[in-house]
């Protein structure tokens, strides 16, 4: 069964993007494992505004070569878009605006790699509350913000997870690893 993997990126301080929706703090350097992580999935699920925000983001030719063929990669990939909001979709994508549960336990049972949860920040939540993520990939970023909006919100329950691995860039950046702590 295919697993739905949270793999994004936070600052020291727990923010997912600052008070203003930057994320100009993120790095992204040749060394982490992009491209690797692309060879892993196929198909990417957004909230409806990190899909408007970053759905088909081309990065302009000063950003890194990295980032850049990350960007072509992602864009190529099946798209699903959740909010209650929309009633269409533009772009190559799904929308799900019901059932999310029921939906994810379709996509994982197809065939196909795993799926990467993008965000944003309401759809993290209600997929932890639904216990749909399979793996949490957090990249813990070298800085502090001291403000923005926090990767866990209103979480209505404790998250236990279990750390599975470790690995520090470079750059600084420490990626860590975890799966969902089984109950005993």
């Amino acid at each position: 069964m295919r697993k739905i993997i949270l793999d994004l990126a936070v600052t020291l301080d727990g923010f997912i993007e600052g008070p203003n929706g930057e994320v100009d703090w993120c790095i992204m350097d040749d060394d982490m494992g992009f491209d690797k992580f692309v060879e892993e999935i196929d198909t990417i699920l957004y909230g409806r505004i990190s899909y408007e925000l970053y759905g088909y983001y081309t990065p302009d030719a000063s950003r890194s070569q990295t980032e850049i063929d990350f960007a072509k990669a992602t864009q190529k990939m099946k798209k699903y878009v959740f909010s209650k909001s929309l009633s269409t979709i533009q772009g190559n994508a799904t929308l799900v605006s019901e059932n999310i549960a029921e939906e994810i336990y379709k996509l994982k049972e197809s065939p196909g790699k795993d799926i990467w949860l993008f965000g944003g920040a309401s759809l993290i939540t209600s997929f932890i509350q639904a216990g749909l993520i399979d793996e949490y990939r957090i990249g813990v970023h070298p800085v502090a913000l001291g403000n923005g909006k926090p990767l866990f919100q209103q979480l209505q329950q404790r998250l236990d997870l279990q750390l599975i691995d470790t690995k520090v860039y470079r750059s600084g950046v420490t990626l860590l690893r975890y799966k969902p702590k089984q109950s005993e």
